[in-house]
């Protein structure tokens, strides 16, 4: 694992052009992955909270660079997740941290949990990936 193949993960996730709406940020570690991002109307659902499909989304990015950081090849797929909402939020800062709880030879298993600011937990997750057959290129936006 080395610091070139983090940072161009970090590239590949914010290029995505989903992202252009979040407007995330993220920070990859070896095993480890933090995504950030503010809470704004436009993310709510008709009863004023963050819609679930956003803690969602916070949790299986999480996890999935977290286990992308371990393969330097290929882009890696979610194969299953389990998403677990703990309690509605309608401001401020949300972060969510995911880490590798196992690595195998193509199949990984990695869990996140999305806080507050101030350490409120708003959900957590845990999911299985599996190695791809696209090798991981300038094209998917993994560049410096």
């Amino acid at each position: 694992m080395s610091e070139v193949h983090l940072r161009k993960l970090e590239a590949m996730y914010l290029s995505a052009p989903i992202n252009r709406f979040y407007e995330p940020t993220i920070a990859i570690d070896k095993s480890a992955a933090t995504i950030g991002l503010r809470v704004r109307p436009e993310l709510f659902h008709a009863a004023g909270s963050v819609h679930g499909s956003v803690i969602f989304k916070l949790l299986d990015d999480a996890c999935f660079f977290a286990t992308s950081s371990l393969v330097e090849d290929v882009f890696v797929v979610t194969v299953s997740f389990t998403t677990y909402l703990v309690r509605p939020v309608s401001e401020g800062q949300l972060t969510a941290r995911g880490r590798v709880v196992h690595a195998g030879k193509n199949v990984f298993l990695a869990e996140a949990v999305v806080e507050t600011a101030s350490g409120k937990e708003i959900g957590r997750g845990n999911g299985s990936f599996h190695k791809s057959s696209i090798a991981l290129s300038p094209e998917l936006g993994y560049v410096l």
